[in-house]
């Protein structure tokens, strides 16, 4: 009997501890999800301040993905718009607003001249040259550019001299998808200037390119002349391509131009400063 008992002791003993270690197993749950909801309910605005100082890409590929909540606060308005006053990411025409913010944040994050050596600060690297009469040169500026960083510009002889680059989107960090999707305004700019005892001819011409390099859309304006005896000031063209659709992989830059006066030397158009840009479409 006293070995019944203490088996049944023991079992009863069992059956106790069993309960406590179910008991606690609700009481840790409980525990848990009170912390939990103690965690989580984070004031929108120390939430948003806390994202402000996280790197931008870890916001969208990382927070916003761990809870709804994070998710609100990571796609919202505001912390974009914060973010680029921050950042000095600001509006050219405040009567222009973003329909995106965060769109607009990472198009101005990564804007920059995507054309190598637009000032010919090395020489004639980076750019696809073909020369005529005397060939490219290069030269201090004759008279001051409106970019007061801008000293040097490129010069042309009497025969047609030429210089163009192909810009690979992919490689500049502008995925075919973000391309295809987004369609973000790409914005050239030029600046040429003449002689001013000395005739001359400007000519531009800039294509958007699919992955096998065929034209999708393009920018060519008529020559531009100019007379002996000029201002020889510095002139700008700029020209902003939207709506064109999906595949652009590619952007084609070209100009060039020559004397019209058959002088040997270098008296032809002056050429400098030239961009390409992807840039948000409020600020073109």
């Amino acid at each position: 009997m006293k070995r019944k008992t203490k088996v049944m002791g023991a079992s009863h003993s069992y059956g106790s501890a069993s309960s406590r270690s179910g008991t606690r197993g609700v009481v840790a749950q409980q525990a848990t999800s009170s912390s939990a909801q103690e965690f989580f309910p984070v004031p929108l605005e120390i939430l948003e301040e806390i994202f402000l100082h996280v790197p931008a890409n870890q916001v969208v590929l990382v927070c916003r993905l761990v809870c709804p909540l994070w998710k609100q606060v990571a796609d919202s308005e505001s912390l974009w718009r914060v973010r680029c006053r921050r950042e000095g990411y600001n509006l050219r025409d405040s009567s222009k607003t973003p329909e995106d913010w965060r769109l607009f944040y990472f198009l101005c994050k990564k804007r920059r001249n995507l054309l190598k050596n637009p000032r010919g600060e090395e020489n004639m690297t980076g750019w696809t040259i073909k020369n005529g009469g005397d060939g490219w040169n290069l030269e201090d500026v004759m008279v001051p550019h409106p970019n007061e960083v801008v000293k040097k510009n490129f010069v042309t002889s009497y025969g047609m001299c030429t210089k163009e680059q192909v810009i690979d989107l992919e490689k500049e960090g502008y995925s075919a998808a973000f391309m295809d999707n987004l369609k973000p305004d790409i914005k050239i700019s030029d600046w040429y200037a003449p002689r001013w005892d000395c005739g001359c001819e400007y000519s531009i011409s800039v294509a958007l390119l699919d992955a096998k390099q065929k034209v999708i859309q393009s920018f060519t304006p008529p020559k531009v002349f100019f007379d002996q005896w000029n201002d020889q000031e510095w002139n700008q063209t700029i020209h902003v391509f939207r709506d064109y659709g999906r595949g652009v992989r590619y952007i084609h830059f070209w100009h060039g131009g020559k004397d019209t006066q058959f002088w040997a030397g270098w008296y032809g158009i002056r050429v400098t400063d030239s961009s390409v840009e992807i840039c948000p479409a409020v600020d073109t």
